[in-house]
């Protein structure tokens, strides 16, 4: 490292500051002796924290369904097999599984359908708290009318995998998972979406798309939904998901409705 950084400079002169404008990375950090600046200790102190309590925070399924106020379709809620969070975090095997109750409500609505929208908390409430019913509503927004949707399912205590009982159960074709990503020491609000061709108990991660880090900070929702749109009308063209699914959204003449 430079040993400008070991050195006092005033905030205005700091050479760090140009490259600290294009990343949320900790970069340059200096130090003083053998430890870090406390303004960089205290900064890391608060991520770390942010981190942890996105973990542990407790999901609000209402404060997601009153953000989709005026959506067009049913809305249900469900839950893992984990009956709370220390247990959610402890078995992850429970969060890939309904329990019996959910089970019984998703076969009322079971149909044909051609997608399942799942909002989930997964490792990160606040995520999907902050950035889930907006994805959704954009994503819908590229849709068009030529998709026949499930009802919208709320779930807590959710592994993606859970995401695949439940396509399962409603009879979709494909699930799309908006979820709350394992936070980092600069995203603790990060939301993914995982793509899942043919839902059912055992797909493993190949078998699915993602797209990443869905937030103001990361990737734009608007964006994010392009991208997502793009490729559930692949996957339905295709028939599948996964690895054999090529993202191509960066080419206009191939994104079709």
């Amino acid at each position: 490292m430079s040993n400008l950084t070991n050195k006092k400079i005033p905030s205005g002169l700091d050479p760090w500051n140009t490259l600290r404008a294009h990343t949320d990375a900790r970069i340059g950090l200096g130090r003083v002796g053998d430890g870090l600046p406390t303004e960089r200790l205290l900064e890391f102190q608060m991520a770390h924290a942010r981190a942890r309590d996105s973990v542990h925070m407790a999901f609000e399924p209402n404060s997601v369904r009153n953000q989709l106020d005026g959506l067009d379709h049913a809305i249900l809620d469900v839950h893992s097999a984990a009956p709370d969070r220390p247990t959610y975090l402890q078995r992850p095997d429970l969060g890939r599984l309904l329990d019996e109750d959910s089970v019984a409500a998703l076969g009322k609505h079971a149909g044909d359908y051609d997608v399942a929208f799942i909002l989930a908390d997964g490792l990160s409430a606040r995520a999907t708290h902050d950035h889930a019913a907006n994805t959704l509503k954009l994503i819908l927004d590229h849709l068009g009318e030529s998709w026949s949707v499930a009802p919208v399912t709320l779930a807590t205590q959710s592994r993606v995998g859970l995401g695949d009982e439940i396509g399962a159960a409603l009879g979709a074709k494909l699930t799309v998972m908006l979820i709350g990503e394992r936070p980092g020491l600069s995203s603790a609000d990060s939301l993914g979406c995982y793509l899942t061709w043919g839902p059912r108990r055992g797909r493993s991660n190949a078998d699915r798309n993602c797209v990443s880090n869905i937030r103001p900070a990361g990737l734009n929702p608007e964006k994010a939904a392009k991208k997502i749109a793009y490729l559930m009308v692949e996957s339905r063209k295709m028939g599948l998901s996964g690895v054999a699914l090529k993202d191509n959204s960066s080419n206009p003449e191939l994104i079709e409705g």
